[in-house]
C-alpha cells in the first residue's frame, strides 16, 4: 500500500513547477502503478497551451474557475469543481484559469516526475 499526504509533498522534490502552476506528483512510474496521479494548481488568470502527444491524461478540477479549449475544434468547455475532462485523442488544448484552479491529474503512461514541457507543449515519449 502507498499512502502520501499532498501537505508533506508540496514544497519537495515531487513539486514541479513551471509558468505559473505547480503539479505535486503523488504517483510518479517508479510506483508501478499504470498511471501517474499529480495535484495541480494553475495561478489565476493564467492560460496554458499543451499537446500531451504521447500521453492520455484525465483531469478533474476540485476548485476554481476556468474553461479548455479544443484547438482543433475550437470548442471551449466551463472548467469549475466537478468537472473532468479527458485528452483521449492527445487533444492539443488551451487551459485557462480564471480563478485558482486545483485539478486532480492522471496520467498514461506515468511521468517519471523529471519531464519538462517541449516547445509544443507535450512531454517526450516516456521511454526517452
Amino acid at each position: 500500500m502507498i499512502v502520501r499526504d499532498f501537505n508533506e509533498l508540496k514544497d519537495g522534490p515531487r513539486a514541479v513547477s513551471d509558468a505559473r502552476w505547480t503539479s505535486v506528483r503523488m504517483l510518479l512510474a517508479d510506483d508501478n502503478m499504470g498511471f501517474s496521479f499529480h495535484i495541480t494548481i494553475l495561478e489565476a488568470g493564467s492560460e496554458h497551451t499543451f499537446h500531451y502527444k504521447h500521453h492520455f491524461e484525465s483531469v478533474y478540477c476540485m476548485q476554481g474557475k476556468g474553461s479548455i479549449t479544443d484547438l482543433a475544434t475550437g470548442k471551449t468547455h466551463e472548467i469549475k469543481p466537478g468537472v473532468m475532462y479527458a485528452l483521449d485523442q492527445h487533444d492539443k488544448h488551451t487551459l485557462r484559469a480564471e480563478e485558482e484552479l486545483v485539478m486532480a491529474c492522471c496520467f498514461n503512461p506515468p511521468v517519471t516526475g523529471n519531464e519538462v514541457h517541449q516547445a509544443d507543449g507535450s512531454y517526450a515519449p516516456a521511454d526517452s
